[in-house]
């Protein structure tokens, strides 16, 4: 590493100005593993339905941790005693609390690799980089994996209102232009505080939080789960499953040297060692993108025609509603499909399949988003709300879906 300024300033279209604290962020920022990021989509395929969401999990950290410098900042002012070493750890608990992540954000933790999750690979990638590190991310993954002794600091990482989500919120409501899902984010940190070593907010900052609740439910029907997001997703993830089916199957499909790794190779929690992680790093949104334009020409019917469907956005027909979707229907749709096109049961489901989606704004069953009453007292925010039923926004809303192609008239 040569002898430049560490100490640099970054222009954020969210909040103008973010500065790097100390050299190590800024070397972890540098690093090779983060700067992956930039390559990796912050909202999946929800550019299909709004296309300034093009912002990435680089984007989304930087912010993540300028909100955590800020959340550090007013609590130390308001008397909670954190020192230089727990606020770097914060810093890079929360800049690295997504680096997990593979291409598209999330299709590849339920297609390619089995049974591991973004935060899984996160953790390892953060054990890698503090062996290179000279161990100076020991605490943040002591943070980050909720093993240190002040619970504030995790709820912090990963809580009803850390500073993850008060980013994304912000940031994903103006890349998409949503604006219902646009909150105050400094706000919300300025009513932070400590009360028995759990975070809770100032009692006057009451209305800020039924915002940022509601603004999260709008957000999951209006963006999240907006059903071209959704059948586009489903698609992606059986578009990778159907990919590694063959190559595990001795067929040669063409993708990058990164790519075909995973598809060729059973990658579990248990087998995942430095050198599939080093693989891992290579992978990004490009190696997807470069697949699919490959793989549209393939002799495969479901590879070739789910690859034609995502690059050039002609997509399943979804429906959704409350109730569960009668089985025949779901057959008929099936069979339909396969004398179409004269292909098997087993490849038919690909592209005619049923699911469904969940949204809880608020659970008063994990650790719950606290006020502090100037009587000093401590209470669920759901309790204290007398301006919105933010209990009825605590009940998970189920519904379900049902993906098939659409007729040509």
């Amino acid at each position: 590493m040569n002898s430049q300024n560490k100490l640099k300033i970054i222009n954020d279209p969210i909040y103008g100005f973010i500065t790097i604290p100390s050299s190590i962020i800024f070397e972890l920022i540098e690093h090779r593993y983060f700067q992956r990021l930039r390559r990796i989509s912050q909202m999946g395929m929800s550019y299909l339905v709004y296309p300034g969401a093009h912002h990435t999990r680089f984007q989304h950290a930087i912010g993540a941790m300028h909100l955590m410098q800020k959340a550090v900042q007013t609590l130390v002012f308001k008397g909670v005693k954190i020192s230089a070493e727990e606020s770097e750890a914060l810093y890079i608990a929360i800049l690295l609390h997504d680096i997990g992540h593979g291409p598209f954000s999330h299709a590849m933790e339920h297609s390619i690799v089995e049974g591991i999750d973004h935060e899984s690979i996160s953790l390892l990638f953060m054990s890698e980089l503090n062996k290179e590190f000279n161990n100076r991310l020991t605490l943040a993954i002591q943070i980050f994996s909720d093993n240190y002794h002040r619970n504030f600091f995790y709820q912090l990482i990963s809580g009803q209102l850390d500073m993850d989500r008060l980013d994304y919120l912000k940031r994903d409501s103006f890349y998409t232009g949503v604006s219902e899902g646009s909150i105050n984010s400094e706000r919300l940190i300025s009513m932070l505080n400590v009360v028995e070593d759990k975070l809770v907010v100032e009692e006057k900052g009451i209305y800020s939080v039924e915002k940022f609740i509601i603004a999260r439910r709008l957000m999951y029907w209006q963006v999240y789960l907006h059903k071209t997001s959704l059948v586009a997703e489903q698609l992606l993830t059986r578009l990778l499953k159907r990919a590694k089916y063959l190559a595990t199957s001795g067929v040669v499909i063409n993708a990058s040297k990164h790519l075909s790794f995973f598809l060729n190779f059973s990658i579990t929690k248990k087998s995942i060692n430095s050198e599939i992680l080093d693989e891992f790093a290579n992978l990004d949104d490009n190696d997807i993108i470069s697949a699919m334009k490959s793989w549209q020409y393939e002799d495969d019917f479901v590879l070739s025609n789910i690859s034609k469907m995502l690059l050039n956005r002609e997509l399943l027909k979804i429906e959704i509603q409350i109730e569960e979707f009668d089985r025949e229907y779901l057959s008929e749709s099936k069979q339909e499909l396969m004398a179409r096109y004269s292909i098997t049961d087993e490849e038919a489901s690909y592209f005619v399949f049923n699911g469904q989606i969940t949204n809880q704004a608020y659970s008063m069953k994990k650790e719950t988003i606290d006020l502090y009453t100037k009587q000093g007292k401590i209470i669920d925010v759901a309790n204290a709300s007398d301006h919105f039923n933010l209990k009825a926004l605590s009940k998970k809303v189920v519904k379900n879906y049902m993906c098939y192609p659409k007729t040509n008239n």
